[in-house]
């Protein structure tokens, strides 16, 4: 019977040895950036809000809420803000309309159709089209979109629809505002559904699926939460657009969504407005705040929904 000694190896200890001066400064640097952005979210959140009590001391919180009148600057002044929010939601809506097929289809086509040299192209002047300045595109509604839209508007629609637009559209704004947020959507979603695993559409290929049928019924679904942010992210910005609604949608505060009517969306507003020729502390001067804060607050609320989105449909993969 044969016997089998064990030896016992000393066991080896590993020691982290002390970090290098350039990490630390590395580290030191990412922890500045961090506390940075906190503390920059918290001053633009006290600029925005500090103004606010000494604003509905002057105006009434109901009013501000519950008439339909937007007119601060008039000797009778009045301050319902409604006017200037629907204007905001006709822009972002008709900017939505354009904006959200073509960018879920420029993606779809890029991470399913597209082949390596057409994507290596188109993908990059995507990209292009994201860092074109806001004004450039403002003018190109102003100069183009909106003479476009007044000779060829369909005098046929029922009703006030059938009224070519004016010089200042909500429809013209709301067209190019779209245009400039298809990158945005597009490549957020693109993003999302390249990061889908390949063995997914191999196993709806083995069943005999299409391509057309893989790219909706299963790449889709599958990067939902990230078309969700995309999309989200583009309503976000524009709700957020300034120069686009400045040249192109007006600075009527109607209440409507009528595509061929001026407007007059709440950045609109503070643009205007901060620009003008007002004295600080009068009450024009504080609807600056009272506006810019309840459009913060909007941004802030959509992103909160966003995020509620994105953990309820994220997919994990292994």
């Amino acid at each position: 019977m044969s016997t089998t000694t064990r030896t016992d190896r000393p066991s080896v200890v590993l020691v982290a040895q002390s970090s290098r001066w350039g990490e630390k400064l590395i580290q030191f640097w990412l922890a500045f950036c961090a506390v940075a952005s906190v503390i920059i979210t918290v001053g633009i959140v006290l600029a925005l809000f500090s103004p606010l009590p000494e604003f509905f001391s002057r105006v009434d919180f109901r009013e501000f809420f519950s008439t339909d009148t937007w007119a601060p600057a008039l000797a009778t002044p009045s301050f319902g803000v409604w006017n200037i929010v629907v204007g905001t939601l006709n822009v972002t809506m008709y900017a939505l309309i354009v904006a959200l097929p073509a960018g879920l289809g420029a993606a779809i086509y890029l991470s399913e159709f597209a082949g390596r040299r057409a994507r290596k192209v188109l993908k990059p002047i995507l990209e292009v089209l994201e860092g074109v300045p806001t004004v450039a595109y403002g003018i190109f509604a102003f100069t183009f979109v909106t003479p476009l839209l007044r000779e060829n508007w369909p005098t046929w629609l029922p009703g006030d629809l059938g009224n070519p637009p004016g010089i200042f559209s909500a429809g013209a704004a709301g067209i190019v505002l779209g245009i400039m947020i298809i990158p945005t959507v597009a490549s957020i979603a693109e993003d999302s559904m390249s990061a889908v695993p390949r063995s997914l559409r191999e196993g709806a290929y083995g069943l005999g699926s299409t391509r057309m049928q893989v790219a909706t019924k299963v790449v889709v679904p599958a990067a939902l939460s990230g078309i969700v942010a995309g999309f989200v992210l583009g309503v976000s910005r524009a709700i957020g657009e300034t120069m686009v609604v400045l040249l192109a949608a007006g600075a009527s505060p109607n209440m409507t969504l009528m595509p061929n009517e001026s407007v007059l969306p709440m950045t609109a507003f503070i643009g205007r407005t901060a620009t003008g020729d007002i004295s600080t502390g009068t009450d024009v001067y504080f609807t600056i705040f009272a506006v810019g804060a309840l459009l913060f607050t909007m941004t802030f609320v959509m992103n909160m929904i966003s995020i509620a989105l994105v953990r309820r449909f994220r997919e994990k993969y292994e």
